[in-house]
């Protein structure tokens, strides 16, 4: 017998984001939770924590925590204990810039959180999952679709796709997947003025077969859709408006 997907698909069931207090990682938050789940936030900044759970229901809980220390990533999920579903969202702003101008110890700095803090955090993440749980990473189009000034980025998205496929071998049953956003309106463009952010967005959604960029809730629902289908594993999944096709 086929089961229904629900509005509250996820009831009974502990979803942990890492990166959980701004951005896609939020809104995956929200989404998860508005479908029953009870969430749990990380993020290194307390306060983004904090007023992250002021959006999110009562029974919601946030943690802080650097997620490129393994000691205390262990010690995290020590703390939180069993659960279903994890999702890793955490990144900062991007490294971008030709090789010939690019010191390597800030490229190895790059993959330190959105590589190795995904590893490490599966790792540690891994024996507190229930049965049927998943993972869920993150990486972008970078690799599919690499612009001038992109290598590092490219390096790091498609290390994230091959590890995906890797850890739903190794971790099976447990589902691994990854989701590949293309331009999404977070802070990861925090570093640009207003005006050159507002003029990337515009240019680049007019040049979309969909019209626009992407906005957090947008990228939220296939992390959702992830956590709550039982047969996808070892899967990045392209949610970009279609410019890997423009």
């Amino acid at each position: 017998m086929h089961e229904q997907i629900t509005a509250e698909v996820l009831t009974g069931q502990r979803v942990v984001v890492l990166g959980g207090s701004a951005g896609i990682g939020l809104a995956t938050a929200q989404a998860a939770a508005a479908a029953g789940a009870q969430v749990v936030i990380v993020s290194s900044n307390e306060q983004r924590v904090l007023a992250a759970l002021r959006s999110l229901p009562a029974a919601s809980t946030g943690h802080t925590a650097d997620l490129t220390q393994e000691a205390q990533l262990q010690a995290l999920f020590e703390r939180i204990g069993a659960f279903d579903h994890l999702v890793f969202t955490a990144g900062e702003s991007l490294l971008l810039g030709e090789l010939a101008f690019t010191d390597l110890s800030a490229i190895r700095r790059a993959f330190e959180l959105r590589y190795y803090g995904a590893l490490a955090a599966v790792k540690y993440a891994h024996p507190h999952l229930r049965p049927g749980g998943s993972i869920t990473l993150t990486s972008g189009i970078a690799s599919r679709r690499p612009g001038k000034g992109w290598s590092v980025g490219a390096s790091i998205c498609g290390a994230m796709d091959a590890l995906t496929r890797a850890l739903a071998v190794e971790l099976a049953p447990i589902r691994v997947n990854n989701v590949a956003p293309g331009v999404v309106k977070t802070d990861l463009w925090a570093e640009m003025s207003d005006s050159d952010r507002a003029a990337m967005y515009t240019s680049i959604g007019h040049s979309l077969p969909v019209g626009r960029v992407g906005e957090a809730t947008d990228i939220a629902q296939t992390y959702l859709y992830l956590m709550q289908q039982r047969y996808g594993t070892g899967q990045s999944i392209v949610v970009d408006g279609g410019n890997v096709l423009v």
